[in-house]
């Protein structure tokens, strides 16, 4: 993501963060900020791209996808992994290819500079999405991600 997509990506995870019910349930326990706090997190995906960024899939101009991706250091690969968050497709586009090339891309990148494993969370009563990451070489760690505000 570019300064310039920063309006494209923030309607996209907009659109996400306010109506998706998995992520209401627990926005109070993440500390949700709403759409200021999602303006600063893409405010700092351009600033320190050390850090992440955010990935997004095209059809012609238009985004129709975009996920957050941010490194972290693994003990148990010795290596930089990946916290792969918020994947979501334009609504009205799901189920037809999208999260699938956006997933396929992400991977090849991530590959390409020497990120040895994804990890990402889904809700307990989200199968929908539980297939979806399953499709896509993910496997359960049989544990629950928590969460402490400071």
């Amino acid at each position: 993501m570019a300064a310039a997509d920063i309006a494209a990506a923030e309607e996209l995870f907009l659109a996400f963060l306010q109506q998706d019910p998995h992520y209401l349930e627990v926005a109070s326990i993440y500390g949700d900020g709403g759409p200021e706090a999602l303006k600063r997190a893409l405010r700092l995906f351009i600033d320190q791209p050390e850090l992440g960024f955010v990935w997004m899939a095209r059809d012609g101009g238009q985004v129709v996808g975009c996920c957050v991706v941010c490194y972290a250091i693994s003990t148990s690969r010795g290596s930089i992994v990946a916290k792969l968050d918020d994947v979501n497709v334009r609504p009205g586009l799901e189920g037809r290819g999208v999260g699938s090339a956006m997933m396929a891309s992400l991977k090849d990148e991530l590959r390409r500079t020497g990120v040895t494993r994804i990890d990402t969370a889904t809700h307990f009563d989200n199968p929908g999405a539980r297939r979806f990451y399953q499709r896509h070489g993910f496997a359960s760690l049989r544990e629950e991600r928590m969460s402490c505000l400071l």
